[in-house]
């Protein structure tokens, strides 16, 4: 995982290389500084009396002291700036490689992972990698070498004073180590946790409309509440753990400081009294340099203990991030694809169709049908019946559980992906636009589209009358979702767009539920010379909206219940009769 992960670096190479050197020179600069403060009060312990020389000396020494901490400074400021500029850079390209893995995701690989869980995984999950790219660049070096550079100069100021760290060193490795193991399992919950509150957020708020018109907002509140609380018991959990290893860090470090002064004392008032010879003793100036390289033979311990925390959950991010990567893309091309569809004829061979996350059953079962390309198809049936999901299959957005569904005469899963659902337009039931322009959107169905071609879209679409009236025209704004047009408005630009795209197949599911009968009529009037030659599915709850068609589908839990025109429907299916019923007594009554 690790080296996948710090292959991203690739581009970022000479700056991952400067950013630790230069992090180095800063640690040679503060290992020296104890040496030369050392110097200085050696040098005034030394004499009674300061004279020009032991001043000259002082301000000498002090001098240098002040060159190397501004030298150091700079050193430490740069590095940081270039373990940010690289660890931003190789996040923002493993952000990238993510999100370019799940455009070729199909709806199968998203329905697994849910769209909250993607979200965390390319924001919070990178984020943390982020930051432990960035503290690798720069602790990894200074911690390591620091306690390096600072235990050689411990050890060659008192070997034997020094020993102490014998002791502390596999302490504080235990405990390390310990809450590492314990961590970990915790982390992965805590992300889990995270996704299911970013679910219970989308959910809200994509649905806000409906949240108030039911006036639910104390139920969602408490939704929310109950998310937010588990997440929040869940870091915790977590963090009770990783709290604990500060004090651990700080006891052993406070009892060595001690036991330091304690017997380093010793020796400095016994070398200034000459029971002990120099060489065997200590000074003054030399004891506080040693608790100085203590303090950071520790502190590199502590820096490199939250280091090791900090991997504990990047592995967790790392471990989400990289699922996501190998995850195998159950719809993809095949090898020598076919890259053109000749026509628009369609073939259900004994289709059938279940989701993964479903409960197992067949939502679509055994469904045998022809359709001729030009051919005009009406598609109806209760909720749940699988109409979207049988069109669905149409290109390629679901593959077949059973059977085959062939285009143009070919098994749709031996066309390349792009040419095959470049051939077919759907207008979805829930109607989608994106943040931009009119034009900007239209565009979506065709990139190359003229002005006077969108007008002519936008027409036939009845869409044409709200957009003229708009001072903008084809400039005016969408915001996000389409929320400043209204629901028949979104219906009606969505059918424009994919009148742009010229394709061989148009699937129309619902997209005409938002409109009044009158438009709906215009609508159609205008299908019929503007689609003459494509092969058109249209799924209606109203019958009028698929009178006209050629033929018409009854689907009944998943399977075909009759085919036939709007009059032989009404004398061999009850079921299409029924509807018929209902509804002209619907319009009778109104």
């Amino acid at each position: 995982m690790v080296k996948r992960l710090v292959a991203y670096f690739h581009n970022y190479k000479l700056t991952a290389i400067f950013s630790p050197v230069l992090m180095l020179l800063e640690v040679i600069g503060d290992v020296a500084m104890p040496v030369l403060m050392a110097q200085i009060i050696n040098r005034v312990t030394e004499v009674e009396e300061l004279t020009n020389a032991d001043i000259e000396y002082i301000l000498k020494i002090g001098g240098l002291m002040v060159v190397v901490a501004l030298a150091a400074m700079f050193c430490g400021a740069f590095s940081s700036f270039l373990a940010a500029t690289a660890s931003m850079g190789a996040g923002a390209e493993l952000r990238d490689d993510l999100f370019t893995k799940i455009q070729t995701f199909s709806f199968s690989n998203i329905d697994h992972f849910s769209v909250p869980s993607l979200i965390t995984r390319m924001t919070t999950d990178v984020n943390n990698l982020q930051q432990t790219g960035m503290m690798c660049l720069r602790m990894l070096v200074r911690s390591p070498f620091m306690f390096l550079f600072a235990l050689i100069m411990s050890l060659s100021i008192h070997a034997e004073l020094a020993c102490i760290f014998l002791v502390a060193v596999p302490i504080l490795a235990v405990a390390i180590i310990l809450i590492m193991k314990t961590v970990h399992p915790r982390f992965v919950a805590f992300h889990e946790k995270i996704d299911d509150l970013n679910t219970s957020v989308q959910e809200n708020l994509t649905n806000i409309r409906v949240v108030k018109s039911f006036v639910r907002e104390k139920h969602e509140k408490e939704k929310f509440k109950k998310a937010n609380d588990t997440l929040t018991d869940t870091g915790i959990n977590a963090v009770k753990i990783v709290i604990m290893n500060m004090p651990i860090m700080q006891l052993v470090m406070y009892i060595s400081i001690l036991a330091i002064v304690f017997f380093g004392g010793r020796l400095v008032v016994d070398t200034t009294l000459g029971r002990i010879a120099a060489e065997a003793g200590l000074q003054a100036g030399d004891l506080l340099s040693f608790i100085t390289y203590v303090s950071q033979i520790l502190m590199s311990l502590m820096m490199l203990s939250m280091l090791f925390l900090q991997f504990t959950r990047a592995r967790a991010s790392g471990e989400r991030i990289l699922e996501v990567l190998d995850t195998e893309v159950d719809i993809k091309d095949p090898e020598n694809p076919i890259m053109n569809v000749p026509d628009g004829s369609i073939d259900f061979e004994n289709v059938s169709f279940r989701y993964r996350t479903g409960s197992g059953e067949d939502t679509l079962s055994s469904v045998n049908l022809h359709i001729k390309s030009g051919e005009t198809i009406g598609l109806i049936g209760s909720t749940g019946s699988a109409k979207t999901t049988l069109v669905q299959l149409i290109p390629r957005l679901y593959d077949v559980t059973k059977g085959c569904v062939k285009v143009g005469g070919r098994d749709v899963r031996e066309y390349a992906l792009e040419p095959l659902r470049d051939s077919v337009a759907m207008v979805l039931q829930k109607n989608t636009l994106f943040s931009g322009t009119v034009r900007d959107n239209m565009k979506w169905g065709n990139p190359d589209a003229t002005d006077e071609e969108i007008i002519q879209a936008c027409k036939h679409a009845q869409a044409w009358d709200f957009i003229s009236k708009k001072p903008e025209g084809l400039d005016a704004p969408v915001s996000q979702g389409g929320a400043n047009f209204s629901g028949g408005q979104k219906q009606r630009l969505c059918i424009a767009r994919a009148l742009l795209k010229k394709p061989k197949i148009i699937i129309l599911d619902d997209s005409t539920s938002a409109v009044d009968t009158a438009t709906d009529a215009k609508i159609r009037e205008a299908f019929s010379t503007e689609l003459k030659g494509i092969t058109t599915i249209v799924i209606a709850q109203r019958i009028n909206s698929i009178a006209h068609a050629d033929r018409i589908i009854v689907l009944d839990d998943g399977k075909i219940s009759d085919i036939g025109t709007h009059d032989e429907l009404m004398k061999s299916s009850e079921i299409y009769a029924q509807v018929y019923m209902s509804q002209q007594e619907g319009v009778i009554s109104e």
